[in-house]
């Protein structure tokens, strides 16, 4: 299943389970039972549909959401050897990590945002009525360098369009991972019908302006006095770029 199919269950038990499943991520199936109440057998029966419909899979005593697989991708960037994958649960920490190592320089406010949602809901990849997300990590190494995440929105006038964050740890930046990240956050995108993609930044990352403008970001809009870090006010740049 991607992470953009509609759901529809048919059932509302149904529905039931899959929503407590995507939201823990990996569980035991007697967990579900005693969290939903339901005997045995009904809810070996509804798990039975719901992989066959392609919403769920089996991992030994365990289930979780079938999300579609995507190939990882390893590159030489310089002296790195570096993959590029779909997150998966195991990465929470060091993702959540990251992203507030860079986000704590000060200057990337919509990521701090993102690690914060991450570290609450304690689960990575999200596909369900009201938003889902998809994030791509690279790793060095086996450790996380950098990541991109893409906040899909379900409501149907805003479908066409997603918010995407990236950033590199700051020991593997200067080798190309933020950019080969960028594409594949875009690619990703263009390549699931989404039309249009923001990234706000604070007027002071004049890093990130610059990064996102090289790879043919523009700036849409700014909010005058939107941030306000270390006690000054800043200007929130909207930026954009178009997939059409």
């Amino acid at each position: 299943m991607e992470v953009t199919d509609s759901l529809n269950f048919g059932h509302k038990d149904r529905k039931d389970i899959y929503e407590y499943i995507e939201s823990h991520g990996t569980v035991r199936e007697d967990e579900v039972r005693r969290a939903l109440n339901f005997e045995p057998a009904a809810l070996g029966a509804h798990l039975t549909i719901l992989r066959r419909d392609g919403y769920i899979r089996k991992v030994g005593k365990h289930v979780e959401v079938a999300y579609a697989p995507e190939a990882e991708e390893t590159v030489e960037l310089g002296d790195l050897t570096v993959t590029i994958r779909v997150a998966q649960d195991v990465d929470l920490e060091s993702l959540v990590d990251a992203i507030h190592e860079v986000a704590d320089e000060g200057r990337y406010i919509e990521a701090e945002t993102v690690a914060d949602v991450l570290d609450h809901e304690e689960v990575v990849l999200r596909h369900n009525e009201v938003s889902s997300r998809m994030v791509f990590v690279a790793t060095v190494d086996e450790k996380l360098a950098g990541w991109v995440h893409l906040d899909l929105p379900e409501a149907e006038k805003l479908s066409h369009t997603a918010v995407l964050t990236v950033g590199t740890r700051p020991e593997y930046r200067g080798h190309g991972i933020g950019s080969r990240l960028l594409e594949k956050g875009v690619d990703w995108a263009g390549e699931h019908g989404f039309e249009k993609l923001y990234n706000s930044v604070p007027a002071t990352n004049e890093g990130a302006i610059e990064f996102l403008e090289g790879h043919g970001w523009e700036t849409e809009a700014v909010r005058e006095d939107h941030y306000k870090i270390d006690g000054d006010y800043v200007d929130e740049v909207m930026m954009a770029v178009s997939l059409r």
